[in-house]
């Protein structure tokens, strides 16, 4: 069934039952990170909110249970920002395995703040603190057998053009707010093929995707001026999950497709990552700069090494 930008993460999931999977959704109380965990729980998955925010988790699994009666849904206290937090959270995680992370929780900070470890805020909570829940789950992921992680990414990853490490993250004296987001989402994209390629043989597939252009969230709570600009031209949170169900839930394939119609579409970096090595795509050149550029249009849609598109792929 082909889907667009009218399509809705129900739609999608329409037919699909979740009875039995355990999942992990970060920033879950607002959004699209809402929409995705509040679907999945419409599918009778066991949906774990992390939320930093208790009393916006509360009310956020409210409306959830309002929806869906009789849904297994919990909260738990998660702050992305603090390492010690992460690690907390993935101690006292209460199921034996988990069958989908979803790594949504993400911001933009206007102004440069720090985590409570001193890392620059925008890196430390979009990845940092994912790459420790990961960590911290990791051995729950793998004791499913076939489970999913999925890395909330963005077309923003594309800027910067390089992740040059002496600034990454970015010190106070040359942050730049919007270079400090593309860096999270690529560093998100590139630890999804990594995770790929470390983990699979564990039975743990990886994912990056770009959501949607212009989804109103509250990533955009830092800035007024933003705020009033994604109110006029942004669409329904309900759309964008399209594409995140079915990275957390499609069955493998050995090839992916792209995302059919609407504004959610691959993810695939480009950008020069230093040590962070990524898998080679069908047809690519490796630089010694370690670029790595598709040689043809061919090229570039047979790449499956290196596609998460919303039919899903194992190779990315």
């Amino acid at each position: 069934m082909a889907f667009d930008g009218r399509s809705t993460a129900d739609d999608v999931l329409a037919g699909i039952d979740l009875w039995g999977r355990v999942a992990v959704v970060t920033g879950a109380n607002a959004g699209i990170g809402f929409e995705a965990a509040r679907a999945l729980a419409g599918r009778r998955a066991e949906v774990h909110l992390a939320c930093r925010d208790r009393v916006k988790g509360e009310r956020a699994r409210d409306r959830i249970l309002e929806r869906h009666p009789g849904a297994r849904v919990q909260l738990g206290q998660l702050d992305l920002a603090s390492l010690a937090s992460v690690r907390d959270y993935a101690r006292g995680f209460g199921p034996p395995r988990v069958d989908i992370l979803l790594c949504n929780a993400g911001l933009i900070t206007w102004g440069y703040k720090e985590t409570r470890d001193g890392v620059e805020r925008v890196v430390g909570v979009s990845h940092i603190g994912h790459v420790e829940l990961f960590s911290g789950l990791r051995e729950r992921l793998a004791r499913a057998g076939r489970s999913r992680l999925v890395m909330v990414s963005s077309e923003s990853h594309r800027w910067p053009r390089t992740l040059d490490f002496s600034r990454f993250p970015f010190p106070r004296q040359k942050y730049r707010s919007l270079l400090a987001y593309g860096q999270a989402k690529l560093c998100n994209a590139l630890f999804a093929a990594e995770v790929q390629r470390r983990y699979s043989d564990l039975g743990i597939t990886a994912a990056s995707l770009h959501p949607g252009s212009m989804i109103p969230t509250e990533i955009s709570r830092g800035s007024r001026l933003t705020r009033i600009v994604f109110a006029l031209v942004t669409r329904s949170p309900s759309r964008s999950p399209r594409v995140r169900p079915p990275a957390s839930t499609a069955p493998r394939r050995r090839r992916s497709k792209r995302t059919p119609g609407g504004t959610s579409r691959t993810v695939r970096p480009r950008s020069r990552a230093g040590k962070l090595r990524t898998p080679p795509l069908p047809g690519a050149t490796r630089e010694h700069t370690g670029s790595i550029r598709p040689r043809s249009t061919a090229a570039r849609r047979d790449a499956a090494s290196f596609e998460c598109s919303g039919t899903f792929t194992t190779g990315c």
